[in-house]
């Protein structure tokens, strides 16, 4: 059985060398909810070269944070923020931290930190330090040097204050062997599907593509190295195959900004990966989900994918316009993204998508191009409908056009952009408070990923349960309900849009589609919980099985 934390040495910058004195932990702060991989490739780093760590959810609170601290009395505190719009959040509890006693080194890494590391240590003046961009062995080796009072100001890939001045020294290569990382540390509960344990999985890092409004291409081209890396097939197989005797994990999310697809050098690497997994057992005992491009979708490889278990695909489609996927510099065309949903659906793959209904180039008419091309993907009810309003985030080429071009408003933490009409922003507002009342799109509990939630559990039911009867008339009434909240939606959008472009009455109540809202999720639930229910002594005895199955392999 292989072991799930092989404290391998990792290598580079002296490390193996280089004195350290392990006997104060670190204590690493940043977002926990669904797993947070990149503290845990940082903690167990720190772990595999003697160091304790304790990670906490910054969503705790600054009480249970700060009474940790205290009595751990670490060398370092580490805080983990990738997008600026959390940055006075993070000032909040750090402010907090050092008012009641705690004067270690502070130190902060993430997106926005590496790519804006002047306005960071701004905001945050009780920052010590900021490690930019991939932080294992920069951390490890600032760790390090306070834990012997050596001087880390001339280590690489660090920024900090000298009196008024802001210094950063040279970039670090990335990691260019993702292997001789040890296995991230997951130190939380897996989440919890119909008693089925997922976890999040890396088997790449970096992006090739270069989306305008995407800080995550920024981030990895910024530093020196390879832009994309990938795990050797065989190694994701055995921290897979670990997760999955040592802990009951069935459920692999991907987290990979790119699932490594695109070109012939990473298809024949997702053909591995897929001969990995059949060689393993693991592709009849688990199901997995990946993130990638549409122009990647197609059938000999999905249906590949599917047959080891893959059954859910996130898609960042942004537009159904031609000139928004120009704006967002997608390379793709709006017949690409078309095409990706009907394969998917032809393979009876579930798909998830990201899309943006507003970006800076937007129109009355884009917006309703827009709404066309969300009703010919999940007009039928195949998903709910979602979607946001691009944000300039920090770093990225489209922040810095609209900066350019006087457009961009708002602050540092709080970016946004005015439209070329001023009526869209008008009609924008609107909309935003209609739809935001009603609980539709945004948050766990709106309408849209209530239903998304609901079809990914019959995914996984179809997947890792015994076929279960009345199974396609719930999933009808599952499709009706999607159905008709996406329309509604989507002729709210529409008539909202001829109310601000040609002066049309506003027929929409706030409080009527609030109301409307709340019985499609009343009846969502009742439906869902009347199936689960007549079906539980079936769920139940095939995870009962499972158990045993796994306790006699053990």
């Amino acid at each position: 059985m292989p072991e799930l934390s092989p404290f391998t040495v990792l290598s580079g910058a002296g490390a193996e060398q280089r004195q350290r004195d392990t006997s104060r932990p670190v204590v690493l702060v940043g977002f926990q909810r669904q797993g947070n991989l990149g503290l845990g490739y940082l903690a167990s780093t720190l772990r595999s070269h003697g160091y304790g760590v304790l990670v906490f959810d910054v969503e705790a609170g600054g009480d249970e944070i700060l009474e940790a601290v205290k009595a751990a009395d670490p060398l370092l505190v580490g805080f983990s923020l990738i997008f600026q719009f959390y940055i006075r959040r993070f000032g909040a509890l750090l402010r907090y931290l050092r008012e009641n006693g705690i004067a270690c080194h502070f130190t902060m890494g993430g997106h926005f930190p590496s790519l804006n590391y002047k306005d960071t240590l701004e905001l945050v003046p009780e920052l010590d330090s900021v490690v930019r961009f991939e932080g294992e062995l920069t951390l490890l080796e600032l760790v390090d040097l306070l834990s012997t009072q050596g001087d880390w100001r001339q280590i690489k890939g660090v920024a900090y204050r000298q009196g008024i001045e802001v210094i950063a020294t040279p970039l670090r290569p990335l990691v260019a062997d993702l292997d001789v990382l040890p296995y991230p540390e997951r130190n939380y509960r897996p989440e919890a599907l119909l008693g089925r344990n997922a976890m999040p999985l890396l088997a790449s890092r970096g992006c090739a593509r270069t989306c305008s409004f995407c800080s995550i291409h920024m981030f990895y081209r910024t530093a020196p190295g390879k832009v994309v890396r990938t795990r050797k097939p065989a190694e994701v197989i055995r921290e897979m195959q670990a997760l999955h005797e040592e802990r009951g994990i069935t459920i692999f999310l991907f987290q990979d900004d790119d699932f490594p697809l695109f070109g012939p050098a990473w298809h024949r690497w997702a053909g591995d990966f897929v001969g990995e997994l059949h060689k393993s057992g693991l592709a009849e005992r688990v199901i997995w989900k990946v993130n990638c491009r549409a122009d990647v979708v197609e059938p000999a490889m999905f249906s590949s994918m599917r047959d080891a278990g893959l059954y859910l695909v996130y898609m960042g489609l942004e537009s159904g316009s031609e000139e928004g996927l120009k704006t967002l510099h997608k390379q793709i065309t709006v017949e690409q993204n078309i095409r990706a949903v009907e394969t998917l659906k032809q393979l009876g793959l579930m798909f998830e998508f990201g899309f943006m209904l507003f970006d800076p180039s937007s129109t009355f008419e884009s917006v309703r191009e827009n709404v066309r091309f969300l009703r010919t993907i999940v007009g039928d009810g195949s998903a709910g409908a979602v979607f946001c309003r691009m944000l300039p985030y920090d770093g990225t080429p489209i922040k810095e056009e609209l900066e350019r071009t006087g457009r961009l408003r708002g602050d540092v933490c709080n970016p946004t952009y005015n439209f070329l009409d001023p009526r869209l922003d008008a009609f924008y507002d609107e909309l935003a408070r209609v739809v935001n009342v009603a609980g539709w799109v945004h948050g766990y509990r709106a309408l849209s990923p209530q239903l998304n939630w609901v079809w990914n559990e019959v995914a996984i039911i179809e997947h890792l349960f015994p076929r279960l009867s009345r199974m396609d008339a719930y999933k009808e009434k599952v499709r009706e309900i999607t159905w008709a909240s996406n329309e509604l939606l989507f002729r709210v959008v529409e008539d909202l849009s001829y109310v601000f472009s040609d002066g049309a009455a506003n027929l929409w109540s706030a409080a009527d589609l609030e109301s409307r809202c709340r019985r499609w999720i009343e009846d969502l639930l009742r439906e869902r919980n009347e199936f689960i229910f007549a079906h539980q002594e079936t769920l139940l005895g095939a995870l009962e099985a499972d158990a045993r199955e796994q306790t006699v392999c053990a």
